[in-house]
């Protein structure tokens, strides 16, 4: 747990948000529309794929992997 607090402080709160809702689905799914996220987390698509890099990048539990592009970017998620 204590990894997991510290992995977060370094995000703000969108990154956070979206950091818990992966945590969330990446058990049953394995790739992520910005698109689909942002509706699901009211934010736009924009903002998602922003946000995603500092998930990306950072030392989170899960990984992140720019994976393509159609009508959203596309975002393979494993944890």
């Amino acid at each position: 747990m204590s990894t997991t607090a510290s992995t977060t402080a370094d995000l703000n709160d969108k990154q956070s948000r979206i950091l818990q809702y992966l945590r969330e689905k990446a058990e049953t799914k394995t790739y992520f529309k910005s698109r689909l996220i942002g509706d699901e987390l009211d934010m736009t698509a924009k903002e998602v794929g922003t946000n995603m890099t500092a998930i990306q990048n950072g030392t989170c539990d899960v990984d992140v992997e720019k994976w393509g592009y159609s009508s959203s970017t596309t975002w393979k998620v494993s944890v």
